[in-house]
């Protein structure tokens, strides 16, 4: 059989052409590239995005619908309101999503008399995998909607299709208490009740991810910022990881393989998450992606590409970096190529076009 160059690198089988995982947050840069408005024609822009770039691996809109300009928005000091009321930015073709989690708690006992499991439905709460986690078979119908249903319980021998939560672990206390109170309460002994809790929450959602039809499991946690790790070793390996381990051992005994994901610089915590069953990582580029290929067997790995780079919009600059992106694929066959902190809506359009098409080129083994 022959399978996509998508397919291959997830399973690091190395192939001759090296495929982009990349999220596309330029939209000027795609009528820049293509001809094409984005604006007014979303779908012939991307159909034409993807005959010039075919490793490029990206979504077409289902419709030629055309979607709303967002509004300009150059102040770094300024910002909209989005229907909640919370504040958000520009991002890609629309804004962000808000970051004002833990508004419901403002002290460490409103923290500890919280039950995530009495909770369970977590629909309309504003986190982001809002989901029903109150019983296994209704996360499994949700998920199981999404893929056809000729498909059976088994996804087709070589599809890419995947399931995912942006919510491992980690992220659980962070989204639903906030950054300061997860900080403060975080040490205390009371801790560790949540912490039992929220696992068991994601307990169903994975032994439902084990029956969907889907060949590759994604798992986000942002466990490090660009400096490193966030919180201790010991402290991980008491509330996160054995629970990756767990988690990881469901799906990867109903045949799926894990790829983890987390922004900053995982340096620190790799061998832990490639230890614990992750057959790679998608990241940032502060983490030292050379140091994760040569260490293991072809692993996925994807986000050397660094957007500070593009926004400097120097030719010689990006071509070293695209070399070295290449340079490093081929020490794993499972290199994606990525630009890990992603491209801004405001990435000069030249420099887009010049990553893209140096990949196009360059991009082989």
């Amino acid at each position: 059989m022959s399978y996509s160059i998508q397919y291959q690198a997830l399973m690091g089988m190395g192939p001759k052409d090296i495929p982009h995982w990349e999220y596309l947050g330029c939209p000027d840069a795609e009528s820049f590239i293509t001809g094409i408005d984005y604006y007014e024609h979303p779908q012939q822009c991307r159909q034409r995005l993807a005959e010039i770039y075919p490793k490029l691996n990206i979504d077409i809109p289902a419709t030629d619908a055309p979607r709303p300009r967002p509004k300009l928005n150059l102040d770094v000091n300024s910002h909209d309101i989005d229907t909640d009321g919370r504040h958000v930015v520009r991002w890609g073709d629309g804004i962000t999503y808000h970051w004002d989690f833990g508004q419901n708690f403002t002290t460490p006992e409103q923290v500890f008399a919280f039950s995530p499991l009495e909770k369970g439905d977590f629909r309309n709460t504003g986190i982001v995998t809002a989901w029903d986690f109150r019983s296994e078979d209704a996360l499994y119908d949700y998920f199981r909607a999404q893929y056809p249903a000729e498909w059976g319980d088994k996804a087709p021998e070589g599809s890419t299709a995947m399931a995912g939560t942006y919510q491992t672990m980690f992220m659980w206390p962070l989204l639903c208490f906030g950054w300061d109170m997860f900080l403060e309460t975080c040490l205390d002994e009371r801790f560790e009740r949540l912490m039992d809790e929220f696992a068991e929450l994601n307990r169903r959602l994975f032994r439902a991810f084990a029956r969907l039809p889907v060949n590759f499991i994604t798992c986000h946690d942002d466990i490090v910022n660009t400096r490193g790790p966030v919180c201790s070793p010991k402290w991980m390996h008491k509330y996160i990881f054995p629970h990756y381990e767990e988690f990881w051992s469901i799906v990867k005994d109903a045949g799926k393989e894990v790829i983890f994901i987390s922004d900053g610089c995982l340096d620190e915590y790799v061998d832990d998450v490639m230890a614990l069953g992750a057959c790679g990582v998608l990241c940032e580029p502060y983490t030292d992606l050379r140091k994760i290929a040569r260490k293991y067997d072809n692993p996925f790995l994807a986000g050397e590409g660094d957007t500070r780079i593009l926004a400097r919009n120097n030719p010689e600059e990006i071509t070293a970096m695209v070399h070295r992106m290449v340079e490093t694929a081929q020490m794993s066959g499972g290199y994606h190529m990525r630009i890990g902190n992603e491209f801004t809506w405001n990435t000069p359009v030249e420099a887009v076009k010049l990553y893209l098409d140096l990949c196009n080129e360059l991009g082989h083994r």
